[in-house]
């Protein structure tokens, strides 16, 4: 298909446009000083984003380039180096109609990673024996109950489950309020009515049975937070969780306060400004926190320290590893997760709201980067990691190295077809010689390391294919799943 020409024209002009914000931003950077050696490292992060797979025919980028590449109108970075804070840096446009760009102060939307902050929170109550992790969470509520139904087959939910997402609930995420609309109590979210634009938090499977994304899980545990200490949550988050930590420029107040309006970055969903500049989300412990990667820095090395033994600012270090165990098998950790890369672990977490996105990555070593956009678009992100990791050698976190071969037009037909896995429809097509796996909206190109095992750049997996005694091909497998090949389609042009 042929793009319109307004939208090639479009396209030219935001590379050109941020292209040269990107210089522009570098000259204003310059008036932090760093060390030759930092200077150094700013400029081999800069100039070797590469993504999980290398191959004999790929080459790195420049984060100019693919700033441009991906449309995003303003990025912010900071880096953690030996438990401290090496250097941070903006890109581009904090608001482009403003003409404001982004610089280490510009405030982001922190989405999910409010999560992470969330879990620290509760895990102070804990500490100060305010709250059990294993108890009915209708104890601790007090201005709304949790209505069981026989769906949770006479089990409770226990605020572990809340923040490990093992609860069994409802709502996944949250869109987000106009800045224009009327905002709804916490108890109209949870019961979904008006104006709450989103459906009741309710049981959708017994809790403990597995893990299932649950946004919904934290605005419980917020209005739980907010019962047991008489206060409301950005006041408490501030008082206990962000002025503790040193995140003094964050916040999770709703809407944001005024004095802050210069300093907010304004949010793009494909490359267009968001209406109203952002939107609110009262939701706070799922989704409120307005934060920098610098502050956010903060957090991730008070996690480091802490789970190294030292005494932490807010959370012993053993209520901290505690925080970083996965409640079970598979599952996340409370409001974290937990990566393995070799025989190494980094815990995590990323999130976006409309507009933003963002994530951080801490080694338990001291390394770590916080990466957060004004933008809906995520591929940079694992660039820029790979990059960090290479340049400041964390373990066990370089990219695979892959010998990618030439597959017969002949053979590439074999693959070709629809595919089921879990209820879920793919579809692999051909094209001028080439395969492309279709999944959901996302069309992945397929490079073949073998006859039967491909990778995409984009999904960080291998895929192999099965086939029969006869040597058909049956389906195929990634994530320890099989996609069953339920037809062929042909469709060579």
């Amino acid at each position: 298909m042929i793009p319109h020409v307004d939208m090639i024209k479009r396209m030219s002009v935001s590379f050109f446009v941020i292209s040269a914000v990107f210089q522009a931003s570098c000259l204003q950077a310059q008036t932090t000083t760093y060390s030759p050696e930092v200077e150094k490292h700013i400029q081999q992060v800069e100039d070797n984003l590469t993504r999980w797979v290398q191959t004999q025919n790929t080459s790195n980028w420049k984060i100019k380039d693919r700033m441009a590449h991906y449309n995003i109108q303003g990025l912010s970075i900071a880096i953690i180096n030996d438990y401290q804070i090496e250097w941070a840096k903006g890109y581009g446009w904090a608001d482009s109609s403003e003409h404001r760009l982004v610089t280490p102060q510009t405030l982001f939307q922190a989405a999910s990673l409010s999560k992470s902050l969330h879990g620290v929170a509760v895990f102070k109550l804990v500490q100060e024996k305010k709250l059990d992790l294993n108890t009915d969470i209708n104890q601790y509520l007090k201005s709304w109950q949790f209505p069981y139904d026989s769906i949770a087959k006479n089990k409770i939910i226990t605020t572990a489950n809340l923040l490990s997402h093992t609860a069994g609930l409802t709502i996944d995420g949250f869109p987000g309020y106009s800045r224009s609309d009327s905002l709804p109590s916490i108890t109209q979210i949870l019961d979904g009515k008006k104006p709450a634009n989103t459906s009741a938090v309710r049981s959708k499977f017994e809790p403990g049975l597995k893990s299932a994304y649950s946004g919904g899980g934290y605005v419980i545990s917020q209005l739980m937070l907010m019962d047991i200490t008489h206060e409301t949550y950005d006041a408490y988050m501030w008082n206990n969780v962000l002025k503790p930590l040193g995140m003094t420029n964050s916040f999770f107040s709703q809407p944001p306060p005024d004095n802050k309006n210069q300093l907010l970055a304004t949010g793009y969903s494909e490359g267009k400004e968001v209406k109203g500049k952002y939107y609110l989300y009262p939701e706070q412990a799922a989704a409120g926190l307005w934060s920098t990667p610098s502050d956010l820095c903060k957090y991730v090395i008070e996690t480091q320290r802490s789970y190294n033994g030292e005494i932490g600012k807010i959370l012993s270090p053993e209520m901290t590893k505690l925080r970083l165990t996965p409640f079970m098998k598979a599952s996340p950790a409370y409001g974290v997760y937990i990566i393995e890369m070799g025989n190494t672990k980094y815990f995590t977490n990323d999130g976006g709201n409309e507009g933003f996105v963002c994530q951080y990555i801490g080694s338990l070593d001291g390394k770590g980067v916080v990466i957060m956009a004004n933008s809906d678009n995520w591929d940079i992100f694992q660039e820029i990691v790979y990059s960090v990791a290479s340049v400041y050698k964390w373990k066990d976190y370089a990219p695979v190295k892959k010998n990618v071969i030439t597959i017969p037009d002949s053979s590439l037909y074999s693959f070709v077809g629809s595919y089921t896995r879990k209820g879920q429809q793919l579809t692999i097509t051909k094209t001028d010689g080439n395969v492309f796996l279709h999944f959901g909206d996302k069309v992945w190109k397929m490079h073949f390391t073998s006859d039967t095992e491909f990778f995409v750049f984009e999904v960080k997996t291998d895929f192999k294919f099965l086939s029969n005694s006869q040597g058909a091909i049956t389906g195929f497998i990634f994530n320890g799943v099989e996609a069953i090949k339920t037809n062929i389609i042909n469709n060579e042009h």
